[in-house]
């Protein structure tokens, strides 16, 4: 017989709330406060620009394969005993990133950092929503909780320059580790231990061709300019990818209980959502790539000085982050969509005319625009990825709105990394060869606006009911297991 389940008192509601977005900030600021010590790490590790995009990436795309799984595994077995288990992962491979020789075991130790936070972000999600009970104050909540993603990875380059300047590359990552045991004692002591009352089946083919769409794919378009774009192992990458995103979609057609549910895309504000969080988050990690290397490599800016230079974006972010969960709550997803496709084309817009000496008249307004861009897309992003879909499947449509973060953030750093630095030398330099990873940010932005306009029609709200009255009342006939059984 199950205990009754108890509700915690205000005063410890607000502790378990404050320890996981304890946990969330180290895991988004390691999102973009490595960005600020490339420069560190390709001197002292003799690093090429594909060793920095896999730096960036093997945290970013490790995160997004697996956080799907963390969060099944976490229902199913409890979320405090995987919570704490992702803080320790995290802690560990931090401190070993402080330790890495050579640059293949930083990368190896920053995807052992992405195993643990796969566990600790969308576990703590749950673990809010379970202890919030109230709709107002878990509303309220999860606004604190959506706040805390913009503040930690505005303020990644700050910080990160600040670490860099005065103790090396490898404070970065130690900073994680005493924040990381705080949380993990915390967590310990004042966070009950929960499991869904029916957990979701496990899915391990869906993951396994997840894994390879995103792992392969993204080895290819990094690796391709080193190693020729019809060699062997490039090809057979490509090969492996394209299979995978086809294979993905048939076979959750067949599963009982998918990773993702295909039939979500059906709705066009889920769609919209999960397009428009992988071409924002895409902008970001292109931006952040960009600037830093242009920043501390062409200006020759020490990591604080580059720092301060986002400091528009940081500040801009912090503001219009919250003022767009109000207008979301109050008038819709739509304005913030707009403004913010229409910002983030404009700061690119204005960046495809860098030179080496481009003056704070183009560079502030352009990192402002940014910030106002990034900072107002991610509210509507996670509130058009659940809207209309049934109470029993916000939280996956909420989790399938984060991989895609991530998603897009490792797809930006190796885009357009790889466009930038394969034209350096028809360029003439890194700065003009900047320019075509530019015009990219600029068509993301658009893109977000195009999105924007489409997805927030009455045509788009009508395709959401209909896909949340056919998984509460399924008309497509019964869906089969892997073994056949009807579902």
């Amino acid at each position: 017989m199950s205990r009754p389940i108890t509700v915690p008192d205000r005063r410890r509601r607000l502790l378990i709330l404050a320890i996981c977005c304890l946990s969330l900030f180290i895991v988004g600021l390691d999102n973009t406060v490595v960005n600020i010590a490339l420069p560190a790490i390709q001197k002292d590790l003799d690093a090429p620009a594909s060793g920095l995009q896999w730096v960036i990436d093997a945290y970013t795309l490790v995160l997004a394969s697996l956080l799907m799984l963390s969060g099944s595994v976490a229902d199913r077995i409890g979320r405090k005993r995987v919570f704490m288990t992702g803080l320790v992962l995290f802690v560990l491979g931090s401190l070993l990133c402080s330790l890495a020789p050579g640059l293949g075991w930083l990368i190896g130790f920053r995807a052992v950092q992405a195993v643990g936070g796969s566990m600790m972000n969308p576990v703590a999600m749950s673990i809010i929503t379970n202890t919030f009970t109230d709709p107002a104050e878990r509303a309220r909540a999860i606004g604190v909780w959506g706040g805390v993603i913009g503040i930690s990875m505005a303020l990644g380059p700050l910080i990160g320059g600040f670490l860099v300047d005065t103790a090396g590359w490898p404070s970065i990552f130690l900073i994680n580790v005493p924040v990381g045991l705080l949380a993990c004692l915390l967590t310990f002591r004042h966070v009950p231990e929960s499991r869904a009352p029916r957990a979701r089946r496990l899915d391990p083919v869906g993951q396994l061709l997840m894994v390879v769409l995103l792992g392969c794919g993204t080895a290819a378009i990094i690796e391709g300019p080193g190693h020729g774009w019809t060699s062997p192992g490039i090809l057979a990458l490509a090969a492996l990818a394209l299979g995978a995103l086809v294979a993905f979609p048939l076979w959750e057609l067949r599963v009982a209980e998918p990773l993702i549910d295909p039939r979500f895309f059906r709705s066009a504000p889920f769609t919209g959502a999960t397009v428009t969080a992988v071409c924002a988050f895409a902008a970001l990690g292109g931006f952040l790539f960009l600037n830093t290397l242009y920043l501390q490599d062409v200006r020759h800016y020490t990591p604080v000085v580059a720092g301060l230079w986002t400091l528009p974006m940081a500040g801009l972010t912090l503001l219009a982050a919250p003022l767009s969960g109000r207008i979301v709550a109050g008038r819709g997803p739509r304005l913030p969509l707009l403004v913010a496709g229409a910002a983030i084309a404009a700061s690119g817009l204005l960046l495809t005319r860098l030179t080496a000496d481009s003056s704070a008249l183009l560079l502030l307004p352009a990192y402002a625009l940014f910030g106002v861009g990034f900072g107002l897309v991610n509210a509507p992003i996670t509130n058009s990825a659940v809207s209309g879909m049934p109470l029993s499947q916000a939280g996956v449509a909420a989790a399938v709105a984060s991989t895609s973060r991530q998603v897009g953030q490792s797809l930006g750093v190796a885009v357009i990394g790889t466009v930038v630095t394969s034209a350096v030398a028809s360029a003439g330099g890194f700065t003009p060869a900047t320019h075509a990873g530019w015009w990219i940010v600029t068509g993301l932005g658009l893109t977000v606006l195009l999105l924007g306009l489409l997805t927030t029609t009455p045509w788009a709200a009508a395709t959401a009911a209909r896909v949340a009255a056919r998984i509460d009342h399924p008309a497509d006939g019964p869906r089969r297991d892997p073994a056949g059984r009807t579902r």
